[in-house]
C-alpha cells in the first residue's frame, strides 16, 4: 500500500436470433454496450437543478479552467498511456497517477492492497461519498509499445482512449474544482481502477466494495467506453470458465485407442453449443455464449495429455445468466460420461475452472443519479441514451447503489487494437458532464 498523504484521518472521519454456433456473443469490449434500450429524458426538477448548478459563477469557472487546461489534460493522457498496464500489472502506470493527484495538493492519496489509486477531496459535510473512477489496466501485453504518435488533433497508440483518456479527465475534474474553490457537501474521491478489463474480472471495483476496502461508497460514478452520450445503468453480466479435459497422453500410432482429451472436448463442444443454441433461442431477456479460445496438445503425432476452452457466457438477466451457466456445466459432465462410455482405453477427467463472474441488474430511469446524468446530457445538447453494459459500474449496480457509467467523449476508433485512436474533437465537453454530475451527486456547499 503507498500512502502519499493523510489516510489515517479519512478512515477516522469516515448477433441474430440464432447466431452463429460457436461464436455467439455479445461482441463488445468488456467496457462497451449490449444494446440501447431507449433515448431518455430527465424530469423537470433534475433539468431546473443542473441549470441552476451549472449557472454558478463557480461552476462557470471551473468549466472555463477546464477548457483552458486542455493541452495539460492531453500531455497527461500521453504520459499516462506511455506507461504500459497489462493485466495484474498496472502497479507502475498506479504510482504515476497517484503523484498526478498528490501535486494538485488534494486531500489523501494512496494507493490500496488490491492497486487502486484513491484520491480523497473531503467535503464540508462529509454525509456521503461519491466516487468519480477510470480504470488504469489494458488489454495489450507488457512488451507492447504504447508510445503515443499525434497527427492534428488525433492520437495513436494501444489504450489510448480505453482507458487513459478517462484518466486524464479525473485529473482535468479536480483540476476545475481546485481552481474554482468548489466546496461540496459530500465526499469527493477520484479512483483508478485496477482490473476492468479481461480476466482482471472487475477485481479492483470489486474489492472497493468488499467488507476490506478503504472507503464505504453511497454512488459511483465510472469514466469508459466512448460516445458522449450513452449513460450506463444496466450491468451485463457475465461468467466466464476455463474448461479442461485431460488424459494419460501418447503417441497417435504407438497408443491409438487412448482417450483421448481433444475428442472429449469436441464432444463437449457439439452437446453444450446444441444445448444452449436451444436455449438463447427462447423467447426472454438476451443471453448469448461463446467459445472464444481453444487450446492443449504438443505435437501433431501425440495424442494430448490435456485439451481446453475458455467459455464466456453473458446475459442481463441474472436468472437466464444462471440458467445458462448451469447448462454449460451439465453439458460437460454429460460429455465426460458420454466419452468415457464409448470403445476407448483409459479415461479423461474434467475440471471447470472459474476465470470470471460480473453480475448484472439494471437500475431504474427515475434514480437521481440516472436523472441527474441525463439532464446534463441533455443540457449540453447531447441526446441521452440509456444503455447496459459490462463495466466497472456492474458491481455497485448488482448491490443496488447509484451507479452509471458515462462516455470519455471525442472520436474514439479501434479499441482493443494496436490501432486505436483518440480524436479530440470537442474532447472537453465530456469533461465539462463528468464535471456537472459529480457536483450534483455531491452537492455544492454553502
Amino acid at each position: 500500500m503507498l500512502l502519499i498523504n493523510n489516510k489515517t484521518s479519512y478512515f477516522k472521519e469516515i448477433m441474430n436470433k440464432k447466431l452463429i454456433r460457436i461464436t455467439v456473443l455479445i461482441f463488445v469490449f468488456c467496457g462497451f454496450t449490449a444494446k440501447a434500450q431507449h433515448t431518455a429524458k430527465a424530469k423537470k426538477p433534475f433539468t431546473k437543478d443542473i441549470a441552476r448548478i451549472i449557472k454558478k459563477k463557480s461552476v462557470q469557472f471551473a468549466m472555463h479552467t477546464i477548457d483552458s487546461l486542455d493541452e495539460e489534460t492531453i500531455r497527461n493522457m500521453i504520459v499516462l498511456n506511455e506507461i504500459s498496464a497489462p493485466p495484474f500489472k498496472e502497479h507502475k502506470r498506479a504510482k504515476k497517477f497517484a503523484e498526478m493527484f498528490s501535486k494538485t495538493g488534494i486531500d489523501s492519496v494512496w494507493i490500496d492492497t488490491e492497486g487502486n489509486v484513491l484520491a480523497l477531496r473531503k467535503g464540508k459535510k462529509r454525509d456521503k461519498t461519491v466516487v468519480l473512477d477510470a480504470h488504469m489496466d489494458t488489454v495489450f501485453p507488457e512488451e507492447t509499445d504504447v508510445k503515443v504518435k499525434k497527427e492534428g488533433k488525433t492520437y495513436a497508440a494501444p489504450g489510448i482512449g480505453d482507458n487513459t483518456r478517462g484518466m486524464a479527465m479525473l485529473l482535468a475534474v479536480l483540476n476545475g474544482m481546485d481552481m474554482a474553490s468548489i466546496e461540496t457537501d459530500a465526499d469527493v474521491v477520484f479512483v483508478g481502477t485496477v482490473g476492468e478489463e479481461g480476466l482482471g474480472d472487475l477485481r479492483g471495483v470489486k474489492h472497493l466494495f468488499s467488507e476490506t476496502s478503504d472507503i464505504k461508497i453511497d454512488s459511483w460514478i465510472s469514466i469508459d467506453g466512448g460516445g458522449n452520450g450513452r449513460i450506463i445503468n444496466g450491468g451485463l453480466g457475465s461468467k466466464r470458465y476455463k474448461v479442461i479435459f485431460k488424459g494419460p497422453g501418447g503417441h497417435s500410432w504407438g497408443a491409438f485407442g487412448l482417450a483421448n482429451p481433444h475428442h472429449a472436448l469436441g464432444k463437449a463442444i457439439s452437446i453444450f453449443v446444441e444445448e444452449a443454441s436451444k436455449y438463447t433461442d427462447i423467447e426472454g431477456p438476451k443471453t448469448s455464449f461463446n467459445i472464444g479460445r481453444i487450446g492443449g496438445g504438443t505435437s501433431v503425432n501425440s495424442i494430448p495429455f490435456e485439451s481446453w476452452m475458455e467459455v464466456d457466457m453473458r446475459s442481463v438477466s441474472p436468472k437466464r445468466l444462471l440458467e445458462i451457466d448451469s447448462i454449460l456445466k451439465t453439458s460437460m459432465k454429460k460429455a465426460e460420461s458420454v466419452y468415457n462410455a464409448s470403445a476407448i482405453k483409459d479415461k479423461v477427467i474434467l475440471e471447470i475452472k472459474p476465470i470470471g463472474d460480473r453480475p448484472s441488474g439494471i437500475l431504474a430511469e427515475n434514480i437521481p443519479l440516472v436523472q441527474r446524468a441525463i439532464a446534463v446530457a441533455s443540457y449540453f445538447n447531447i441526446s441521452p441514451v440509456l444503455i447496459t453494459g459490462s463495466t466497472n459500474s456492474n458491481i455497485p449496480i448488482s448491490k443496488n447503489i447509484p451507479a452509471i457509467t458515462i462516455g470519455r467523449g471525442g472520436i474514439g476508433k479501434g479499441a482493443h487494437s494496436l490501432n486505436e485512436t483518440w480524436s479530440n474533437i470537442d474532447g472537453a465537453k465530456n469533461i465539462k458532464m463528468a464535471l456537472i454530475i459529480t457536483l450534483a451527486e455531491a452537492g455544492i456547499a454553502d
